[in-house]
């Protein structure tokens, strides 16, 4: 074979390997798309049924409205998110009664206060419409001030309530700055502008004016608790200090001290409190594109997890 040749072939050899390597990504390219577009139709579709749901009509039921997770901005259970839900299962037809299902630390106490107020408006606007909280795990801080809007609090003996208080987190580093030899520069418009700047001593003066902005918010919590339990806390003679001292309590413990009234759960109030055994989700979605970068999160993370259980351990 002729050296022309031969070089001729491997000319050709090349060329169709770069074919064939086209040919893969370009199918491997329409595999992902295929996927994606798999993924957000399905996702979709979860997420009409889901909205779906609180539409249809069911006759006599009971509404319910969770509260999952942090009480905060952008969160599924901001004030907005919440509100939305609640003002949908007032005014859906055939309703018996709204439970809040509340899973939650807490959060913000301006949102937490947004639903507390709004509860207690639709509460008097429907008064013939009954509201009860169930606390599943966690019902504590922001999340049992909301829960203290409704007629009754329904818990699990394991649940964790409470948490009657009010926090704000700093730290201070200046030592380390100085043991690093790091200058600190700092220019304000305003002799407290720089008011609790981690990089500076404590201001007693600073500190005193927080101290007195958390009482002021802590004496709004306390006092939309007993404005919704005060007859209850009374009546199990409960030690105040202690019960708004931000101490949290189980949900058997609860009980005794007022927090709560009976065990239950979010069926077992529908069926045996409310008298309609029918659930109707009314809780507001998010938009599509938040619920869908939530779940592939979710689902990222997960799969991280799992990668991550299987690995073994390998001896050197």
């Amino acid at each position: 074979m002729s050296e022309e040749t031969s070089e001729r072939e491997a000319l050709l050899e090349l060329l169709k390997e770069n074919i064939r390597e086209q040919r893969r990504a370009r199918r491997w390219r329409l595999i992902t798309r295929g996927a994606v577009l798999a993924v957000v139709v399905l996702v979709a579709i979860s997420l009409g049924r889901l909205d779906f749901a609180a539409e249809e009509e069911v006759g006599p039921h009971t509404a319910e409205v969770r509260i999952d997770g942090p009480i905060m901005s952008d969160s599924a259970a901001s004030a907005e998110q919440v509100i939305r839900g609640l003002e949908r299962a007032f005014e859906a037809d055939d309703v018996a009664g709204v439970v809040l299902r509340i899973n939650s630390p807490g959060g913000s106490a301006v949102h937490a206060r947004q639903i507390y107020q709004e509860v207690r408006r639709l509460r008097d606007e429907h008064e013939d419409i009954p509201v009860h909280a169930v606390i599943e795990d966690v019902g504590t801080s922001g999340a049992y001030y909301v829960a203290a809007a409704a007629d009754r609090i329904h818990v699990n003996e394991s649940s964790v309530v409470g948490s009657i208080g009010v926090i704000m987190g700093s730290f201070g580093i200046g030592e380390a700055l100085e043991k690093l030899g790091i200058e600190r520069r700092i220019y304000t418009a305003g002799e407290d502008k720089a008011f609790l700047d981690p990089f500076a001593p404590e201001n007693e003066d600073h500190v005193e004016h927080v101290r007195t902005m958390l009482d002021d918010i802590h004496g709004q919590f306390i006092a939309a608790v007993r404005d919704g339990r005060g007859e209850q806390i009374d009546a199990a003679g409960a030690d105040e200090e202690r019960l708004f001292s931000g101490l949290i309590w189980t949900g058997r413990q609860s009980l005794d001290k007022g927090l709560a009234d009976e065990i239950g759960s979010v069926r077992s109030v529908a069926r045996d409190v409310i008298g309609e055994e029918e659930l109707v989700d009314y809780t507001a979605r998010r938009d599509f594109l938040s619920q869908l970068a939530e779940r592939f999160g979710t689902a990222v993370g997960q799969g991280v997890y799992q990668s991550l259980q299987s690995l073994e351990y390998q001896p050197r």
